[in-house]
């Protein structure tokens, strides 16, 4: 019974992933997921208490996964360094982002208004405590802030913080007109990132 009912739980997600690609998260309705997933709508409200609440799970699974891929690659290229963490981050969410069904709506966290005239900026998707790019930076500096050599943990936080913030909106301009996302675009990311770590956390 365990197994069906995370069988159901993982149908539900990926039939919202599926239809954020086709509609976007301001027409997703729960209605429409428990159809596309094939359950009765009572039973994806045993697992969510609404949209919002399915939208949080997604988000939660995505950063689930890009740490788990992270991870896997920081191992098979160990050692590494601060640089080479870096640029294998903006790597992985750059390959989830094109190969990843939702990933482009809701990747850690809504990429955009659910409707118009309304933002998703201050949700707390993945935290009630912190807003989606702290939680997302504390979780980084947990797989790779050792690499950075510093003793202000705090400092790292906040400068993981601020990358991601110039990462998201940079990659977000290189998908604009680019499924794939632009080249150039994104070799910038990774030279903006190494540049703004380096000089914050860099020797003094």
């Amino acid at each position: 019974m365990q197994q069906r009912s995370q069988e159901r739980y993982e149908r539900i997600l990926d039939a919202s992933a599926a239809l954020l690609d086709e509609a976007g998260a301001a027409a997703l309705t729960t209605k429409e997921v428990a159809q596309r997933a094939q359950v009765p709508i009572g039973t994806l409200y045993q697992f969510f208490a609404g949209k919002e609440d399915l939208l949080a799970a997604l988000a939660g699974r995505n950063l689930d996964h890009y740490l788990h891929r992270l991870d896997d690659r920081l191992r098979t290229e160990a050692p590494i360094g601060p640089a080479g963490f870096t640029d294998l981050a903006v790597d992985e969410f750059v390959a989830m982002k094109r190969t990843v069904p939702g990933f482009g709506q809701v990747d850690f966290g809504l990429s955009g208004p659910a409707a118009p005239g309304g933002g998703h900026e201050d949700r707390h998707l993945l935290d009630a405590e912190v807003d989606n790019n702290t939680a997302v930076a504390l979780r980084l500096q947990a797989l790779g802030g050792s690499l950075f050599g510093t003793t202000d943990p705090a400092a790292l936080t906040l400068a993981l913080r601020v990358v991601l913030e110039a990462a998201d909106a940079v990659l977000k301009l290189a998908f604009r007109g680019d499924r794939n996302g632009d080249p150039a675009m994104i070799t910038e990311c990774k030279r903006l990132v190494r540049c703004y770590l380096a000089d914050q956390l860099g020797p003094r």
